[in-house]
């Protein structure tokens, strides 16, 4: 196993769809999940994308801690995918704080899907097909937008949002505050 280079921000390989893997159970597949997972454990990330370390690959991995978790939402133990394919459920969308690897040391304010649904196979052969919501789902649609070129900022609507993680210990931006809340207030009407 290796720890990797990160690719950041406005290298090629970011803004490249990645090509799909022929056999997610090849030992070369295998061997880059590995690398993949030492290297994402090592800069402390969440999830990690192929393209991130360089390889133009449909493979990522990924975990959600129970300390990222919402009430009711389940611990997702680290999980590797080959050729993942996200199917949004519903329109329904949530703004949550978003960082990368590949653009460090910002955080930016993201609209994603709450509900999606995932297709994929594990490096073991294993096929999934399952519907994930919460931080879960905007872990998904993060690191499988590495797949098609995509980095968080492009899916921002407000890049006013855009800052530098550091600078939020002054605080939630009022902007911020406002989207949340009209999140939270439709969470209220709903119940």
């Amino acid at each position: 196993m290796a720890i990797l280079k990160i690719a950041r921000m406005g290298h090629p390989v970011l803004r490249r769809k990645a090509d799909p893997v022929a056999d997610p159970t090849a030992p070369e597949t295998r061997h880059l999940v590995a690398d993949m997972i030492e290297t994402m454990q090592d800069a402390g990330g969440t999830g990690l994308a192929a393209p991130q370390v360089h390889v133009p690959a449909r493979v990522i991995v990924y975990f959600v801690s129970k300390t990222r978790l919402e009430e009711g939402e389940e611990e997702v133990p680290l999980t590797a995918l080959v050729n993942p394919v996200l199917t949004p459920i519903g329109k329904e969308k949530a703004y949550g704080w978003e960082g990368c690897l590949s653009v460090p040391g910002l955080t930016g304010l993201v609209p994603r899907f709450e509900t999606v649904r995932l297709q994929a196979i594990t490096p073991r052969g294993d096929v999934i097909d399952k519907t994930v919501s919460g931080f879960h789902a905007r872990v998904l649609q993060h690191e499988i937008d590495h797949l098609d070129g995509t980095l968080y900022p492009q899916r921002m609507d407000d890049l006013s949002l855009l800052l530098f993680q550091e600078e939020m210990r002054y605080g939630m931006p009022e902007r911020a505050k406002e989207l949340m809340e009209v999140e939270d207030d439709r969470e209220v009407e709903e119940a």
